[in-house]
């Protein structure tokens, strides 16, 4: 079985590591690990050190640092804007991208998003995505937690297509972006790939255009339609594949 995963906010030099903390009393007093298993701590950002347990603290573990890795930055980056979906749709995308690899997440208020991020709200929700790929992360194993940006208006997400390679999923012919198939279209090798996922309402025509102007083409996975939670994963799929990420 694949060692657990702890996150830290701070990897430290050294032989040995002291997990406190939450990550260390989950580790003590949930998860029951026990001297002589095997973990392994990141700091989120590519750092990871392979460790064993040599002794059980009332909130946390002493680690031996057996190993260290710090794993390069995926290129090119894989960039979700992920229209607001309802209900727990949305932690549902966010963990499963997380899973599949996503280097970052931007939360995006379409024109027909039925939810909307105000005030004291939207603070509490970024929050729980944040949380919720963090976790994601934990559970995958994964040295590299993604990011979670702040919501995005469209024209926001126009700009972040600005310079990368910016795919619209969608389900038809739009007419107003070209069109193009994920598994044959050129990738870069570098720079950041940017998906946009509408709503479950879909994308406007205003957006697309918008999206259009920016130079984002339109890509269509397969002969089904997909949710808005399921999209962005399997896009991410189909280019992990192309790009090698996956081997």
């Amino acid at each position: 079985m694949t060692p657990a995963l702890f996150l830290v906010d701070d990897l430290a030099d050294g032989d040995e590591i002291t997990l406190t903390g939450d990550e260390g009393r989950h580790a003590a007093r949930v998860r029951r690990i026990a001297v002589g298993e095997r973990v392994q701590v990141s700091d989120g950002n590519g750092s990871v050190a392979d460790c064993e347990v040599t002794a059980v603290l009332p909130d946390g573990l002493t680690l031996a640092v057996l190993s260290r890795a710090s794993l390069a930055t995926p290129s090119p980056r894989l960039v979700v804007v992920q229209a607001l979906p309802k209900g727990d749709r949305a932690e549902l995308a966010v963990e499963t991208m997380t899973e599949l690899g996503v280097d970052e997440i931007v939360p995006w208020s379409a024109a027909r998003s039925v939810v909307q991020w105000q005030g004291d709200r939207g603070v509490r929700a970024l929050a729980k995505w944040q949380r919720t790929a963090r976790e994601a992360a934990k559970q995958s194993r994964r040295a590299w937690v993604p990011v979670v940006s702040p919501l995005a208006s469209t024209t926001a997400v126009a700009r972040r297509i600005a310079g990368a390679v910016g795919l619209v999923l969608h389900e038809t012919e739009t007419g107003v972006l070209d069109s193009a198939s994920i598994a044959t279209m050129a990738l870069p090798s570098a720079g950041e790939i940017v998906i946009m996922v509408g709503p479950e309402g879909g994308i406007s025509e205003d957006e697309l255009a918008v999206f259009a102007s920016a130079g984002a083409v339109a890509v269509r996975i397969g002969e089904s339609v997909l949710r808005t939670s399921t999209a962005g994963p399997a896009a991410l799929a189909a280019l992990s594949l192309r790009l090698g990420r996956w081997g």
